[in-house]
């Protein structure tokens, strides 16, 4: 692919290295981002399957019986702890997980680690597709949890190493887009497998080998990043991987750019282990901010309507294949809208993407919010146009949090790190992210049939708080390379400076 890339960007004024945006680099990113597929296609299956009555019958018959009472409470047909914990278990798992996913991308790269994601996603889907009981069903939860605690720790990071500067909001958003087209597929493979009894449910849950496969497959012919493998010992082939991905042999400033940031960073943890090191105060800024994009990015409510769409439609009124067809409608919608972040996110940045859609959001959880007080009663059902008002209110939400929180939950922690504490920080990122997703997942249904409608106003409010973070605390980190973010980054911004006591401190940590 053409397109070399100057010493300093005209706009920005920020450094650039040499190069072109090469097809290996595309190549690359596209296999790795496909733990985002995995991911995804776990977020879209789990809603879907826990709709389907065959699946019901076999592992949850009160729920069943429940959902089919003529008169029971619409926003409690599925509150059930063990029908959440299906669903909810996996993110646990993954939360654990990601601690020693951080030790995994540190001593064996990132592309073995994402390896192990494939493997553990693979046995994952295997023991889901054939369970007889509800702990085998579990069982293989945790393992699929397992693999995405390796997946999305080492992915992100993979893409943030390998991308040019000026495109790497851009290549790190292909994680959040396959994201959203594994819980398109997910939404599509369960429209068609409701139909399939009494094993429907089966098929939907075995789909989850297929991405683990291409992943395997594929992070076979990849490379390793060039940080990993300098940072591991591996100096000639890290700075031949670098000649590769950028195209040209003319890299001596980019390559000593990562050795010294490397060696740094060595020297950092041979006094004082990554983990350890992040309690320091010159490293709160990128953990605060980092921790509380997971948070943010959960608190928008966006799983929990991927998470249970078909399910949320059901208590509007859908019948069970309207409701997944539904599903299918607001995962299309995704998909599209995060391909407007990889457009945007590089022109015109991060913070003016995340406001925008606060500001969408809100509108869209209030309006829903306000119809379903209204129109959804505990024993009775909305018409139909106003189901399908709500249902087109759901996609605009949908759309602004697929080129926003969506993708930048994960972009923003993966670029903001020194190499001393990278790995250690995001995976901390990581733990944050599985963590509230557990709460919300294991908590949503339960929330519903407490607190009705309200629940949007809920998320509402939490979008408010949101956009005053991003006002006042989140800094823009559009088209800095990831080994200068504390100079030009943490060390100018009007809170975070205060954080580093001086110049020399700041050239020290900057890893």
């Amino acid at each position: 692919m053409a397109g070399g890339f100057v010493a300093a960007d005209a706009k920005t004024g920020h450094r650039q290295f040499k190069g072109k945006i090469t097809w290996y680099v595309w190549i690359c990113g596209i296999i790795a981002a496909t733990c985002g597929l995995m991911f995804g296609y776990d977020i879209g299956i789990s809603g879907g399957v826990t709709a389907m009555d065959d699946f019901l019958v076999r592992f949850f018959p009160t729920v069943y019986a429940r959902k089919h009472r003529a008169k029971e409470n619409n926003y409690c047909k599925f509150d059930d702890q063990r029908l959440q914990l299906f669903t909810s278990s996996l993110y646990l798992a993954a939360l654990v997980t990601s601690l020693g996913a951080s030790m995994a991308c540190t001593r064996f790269g990132r592309k073995r680690t994402m390896q192990a994601a494939s493997v553990f996603f693979l046995i994952g889907a295997g023991l889901c597709a054939g369970a007889v009981n509800i702990a085998m069903l579990i069982i293989g939860r945790i393992s699929l949890g397992v693999g995405v605690g390796f997946g999305n720790q080492a992915a992100p990071l993979f893409l943030s190493e390998i991308a040019p500067a000026h495109i790497r909001g851009a290549l790190n958003i292909l994680f959040q887009l396959n994201v959203t087209i594994g819980i398109l597929v997910a939404n599509i493979v369960n429209y068609y497998t409701s139909n399939i009894h009494p094993i429907g449910w089966r098929y939907s849950l075995g789909g989850a080998a297929v991405p683990a496969a291409i992943l395997f497959l594929g992070s076979l012919v990849i490379t390793e990043t060039p940080t990993s493998l300098v940072e591991r010992g591996h100096r000639v082939a890290g700075r031949a991987m670098l000649e590769r991905i950028r195209g040209t042999k003319e890299v001596d400033e980019e390559f000593d750019e990562i050795n010294s940031a490397c060696e740094t960073a060595a020297a950092l943890c041979a006094e004082e282990k990554p983990f350890r090191r992040l309690r320091r105060r010159e490293s709160r800024p990128p953990l605060v901010i980092a921790i509380l994009m997971q948070v943010f990015q959960q608190f928008t409510g966006i799983n929990a309507i991927m998470f249970y769409a078909p399910v949320l439609f059901q208590t509007m009124g859908f019948e069970s294949n309207a409701s997944l067809l539904s599903a299918v409608v607001t995962g299309g919608v995704n998909v599209i809208s995060t391909l407007v972040s990889i457009i945007l996110v590089d022109k015109i940045g991060r913070r003016k993407l995340l406001l925008e859609a606060c500001v969408q959001m809100l509108i869209a959880q209030v309006t829903v919010g306000g119809i379903m007080w209204v129109q959804v009663k505990d024993n009775n059902n909305p018409s139909h146009s106003w189901a399908l008002a709500i249902v087109v209110l759901i996609c605009v939400y949908v759309s602004s949090f697929a080129w926003s929180w969506g993708p930048m939950g994960w972009l923003i922690p993966s670029e903001t790190f020194p190499l001393a504490t990278r790995t250690a920080g995001f995976s901390c990122a990581v733990s944050a992210n599985m963590f509230f997703t557990f709460v919300i997942a294991q908590a949503f249904l339960s929330m519903m049939c407490t607190m009705r409608a309200f629940i949007f106003f809920f998320f509402a409010i939490c979008i408010v708080i949101m956009g005053v973070f991003v006002l006042t605390l989140l800094p823009e980190t559009k088209g800095v390379p990831v080994d200068e973010m504390l100079d030009r980054v943490w060390r100018r911004h009007w809170f975070w400076k205060r954080f580093f006591a001086d110049a020399d401190e700041a050239k020290i940590n900057n890893c």
